[in-house]
């Protein structure tokens, strides 16, 4: 024990000369996505249970703000780990390497889907890609299919088959992976249904982009911050509103919402692992390699949430909704994680 304090003290105190002043810290911090936020937390507790170490504190801060956290500098001012729900953005590892967070280990930790819910006292709402561009963009094809500014008020403007009731949507900033992933999958996918837009990506990434990832904001979506459990609130105080986020806040709150079913297909566990849910996302940990030997306790940490005890098909963190990857892809990200791989590249 004499000998792993020693250890942690000389390299902690080479991390401060390198980084400036700033206490030693004997507890991981963990900063990021609103998403992973719950299954990191379970593992935290049970880390901190089952072992001598302290548990580590999470924060959920949006993954685009745990990265902005993460990226800023080495030393224990500040976070040692970062949860996404998204890849982490070349601009982001360019940012990192500037601050000196050269290694960073990636580790793929699941899936997860990204529903559009409202409260389990209102109809279940079968919806499409294209149908939901076509409410929640700030631009959308007209009559003539020249774009202008999105003027569908009730849901029933979009398609009649849908309610005559207010298109009003709660969702995460900017700043969140979920909102990201959202755009991507949902938006996206439903924006390049139209051809003339479609062929628009051939010719002008930049503005087929900023169509079919642009949000309206007149109102019909609030940006609710990264707080989900807010959201849920929300929705069942109000039947006809609808909100986005993660799989896992459906899954723990199945009493009170319900997912939306999309092209076809519902948010269930088997559609999101077998890809039939066509909004779906891989999650992620992100490991500052060189606070590992410095803050006590991130390797085992790092070696508890790959177990088959906690992301394996049985594990626990399916029970909080992760959906666990194949066995393969589980085996590679463990051997990652235990080596602390350095694989990522700008």
């Amino acid at each position: 024990m004499l000998r792993k304090s020693f250890a942690f003290a000389a390299t902690a105190a080479v991390v401060m000369a390198t980084a400036g002043a700033a206490d030693a810290r004997d507890q991981i911090r963990i900063v990021g996505s609103s998403t992973v936020y719950p299954f990191s937390t379970v593992v935290a507790e049970q880390f901190g249970k089952t072992t001598s170490f302290k548990t580590p504190v999470v924060e959920s801060t949006g993954s685009g703000g745990g990265l902005k956290l993460f990226c800023a500098g080495i030393g224990t001012q500040h976070p040692d780990m970062t949860n996404a729900s998204r890849a982490i953005k070349k601009s982001e590892i360019e940012r990192c390497a500037k601050n000196g967070v050269t290694k960073i280990t990636e580790v793929k930790v699941g899936y997860d889907g990204i529903v559009i819910a409202n409260a389990k006292s209102a109809p279940l709402m079968k919806l499409t890609k294209k149908q939901i561009f076509m409410a929640l963009a700030k631009d959308v094809p007209g009559a003539d299919g020249k774009l202008m500014a999105n003027p569908h008020q009730k849901w029933s403007d979009v398609d009649a088959s849908l309610p005559a009731t207010k298109i009003e949507v709660l969702g995460p900033p900017p700043t969140s992976g979920t909102r990201d992933a959202f755009v991507e999958l949902a938006m996206e996918g439903g924006c390049k249904k139209f051809p003339d837009i479609a062929a628009m990506k051939k010719n002008d990434k930049k503005k087929y982009k900023a169509v079919c990832h642009s949000i309206r904001e007149d109102g019909a979506f609030i940006e609710a911050g990264e707080n989900d459990v807010l959201i849920v609130r929300k929705l069942e105080a109000n039947p006809n509103a609808f909100g986005v986020f993660g799989f896992s806040f459906l899954d723990q709150n199945a009493d009170k919402v319900q997912g939306s079913v999309v092209d076809g297909n519902g948010p269930t566990f088997d559609n999101i692992a077998s890809g039939k849910y066509g909004v779906s996302r891989p999650l992620f940990f992100y490991v500052k390699n060189a606070h590992v030997g410095t803050v006590p306790g991130m390797q085992e940490y790092i070696a508890a949430f790959t177990s088959e005890k906690a992301w394996g098909p049985d594990g626990y963190l399916t029970d909080k909704g992760l959906i666990p990857m194949p066995d393969a892809e589980r085996k590679k990200y463990a051997d990652d994680a235990k080596g602390l791989k350095h694989n990522l590249s700008m």
